[in-house]
């Protein structure tokens, strides 16, 4: 069942990002970033146990990114990820979002939802702030991928 995190669900959204975190697949969030953005976060409860996560970021008035994209190893390849992307782009239409993006190791996944890949420099600089964290800087490898809603 995918629903909208709640406070209860911190330390299982810190757990599960920090976890591909320490692989170098995504940007580690402190608990504290969490929890001042919970209201962002979807979850998927299987059986009592948060197996996902995934967040959707408001960047601007027509753009948000799609961040924090985790699914518990048990569960991968199982549409887990996919229900979450898609709850999220559910979510910025009724924001009235335009354009929803995502920086990943993975586009082959977002391109199967719909998303296009496109250079990262039609992205506002304004996103980049989070990059000075990532252990890769500044050398990006992840691929930036959009999506147009219509």
């Amino acid at each position: 069942m995918i629903r909208k995190a709640f406070m209860k669900d911190i330390h299982h959204i810190h757990r599960l990002v920090n976890f591909y975190a320490a692989k170098g697949a995504m940007l580690p969030r402190p608990l504290s970033e969490i929890c001042e953005e919970i209201r962002n976060f979807f979850v998927c409860e299987i059986e009592g146990e948060i197996v996902g996560c995934c967040a959707l970021q408001p960047s601007w008035i027509d753009l948000a990114e799609i961040r924090s994209l985790a699914v518990d190893e048990r569960y991968r390849g199982k549409g887990v990820g996919r229900k979450l992307v898609e709850v999220c782009l559910d979510d910025a239409r009724l924001l009235g979002v335009r354009r929803v993006f995502a920086l990943t190791n993975s586009p082959e996944f977002f391109e199967r939802l719909g998303f296009e890949r496109i250079p990262k420099e039609e992205l506002p600089h304004k996103i980049w702030s989070e990059c000075i964290r990532c252990p890769k800087f500044p050398n990006c490898d992840e691929v930036a991928v959009q999506k147009i809603l219509d």
